[in-house]
């Protein structure tokens, strides 16, 4: 028998079981979590299903994660929010990591983001209006010996310039 949705108010297990009743990724999400056995030591694999299911972790994934595992809402969204992996936010068709650990910065990963939101007219964490590009920064990506290192789409692009990077994102916008 499935765990029953219990929020803290009646109208939103109604509101969840209205979810997962018309959107589909919602009952592979459930599915995945009686997998992990509605363990809480689970949450951050039920959040990778969630983000590769949904593309981002909505409010709604987020509560409904917190209510399935029995957390707090505060804790989901803490471990959400702690990891750079996850998103709450729609990602845009691209993306564009800049490093800016101490190796990138000082290597000018500051002059490389300059550069882009110059040309895109968005800051960090911000996508372009037609969603083609999402522009993202990352405290450190591991990757000091070809430093300033950018990541677009996944890939890894060692010792770029600003120069190097508009080349590649004037392609994408």
């Amino acid at each position: 028998m499935p765990p029953v949705l219990t929020p803290e108010k009646p109208k939103a297990a109604a509101r969840f079981q209205q979810l997962v009743a018309s959107d589909k990724r919602y009952k592979i999400l459930e599915v995945h979590i009686k997998k992990f056995q509605h363990r809480q030591d689970a949450l951050i694999e039920v959040l990778h299903k969630a983000q590769e299911l949904f593309g981002y972790l909505e409010n709604d994934v987020l509560r409904y994660v917190a209510a399935q595992l029995k957390l707090p809402t505060s804790r989901v969204y803490g471990v959400a929010t702690f990891y750079h992996y996850f998103t709450l936010k729609p990602q845009g068709e691209h993306t564009c990591v800049v490093c800016l650990g101490t190796a990138c910065y000082v290597k000018g990963a500051n002059h490389i983001l300059a550069a882009i939101a110059e040309r895109t007219h968005i800051k960090p964490g911000e996508t372009t209006p037609d969603n083609k590009l999402s522009l993202l920064t990352a405290r450190c990506i591991g990757a000091c010996g070809i430093a300033p290192a950018v990541v677009y789409d996944g890939k890894v692009a060692p010792k770029q310039t600003p120069a190097d990077t508009l080349t590649r994102i004037n392609d994408w916008i």
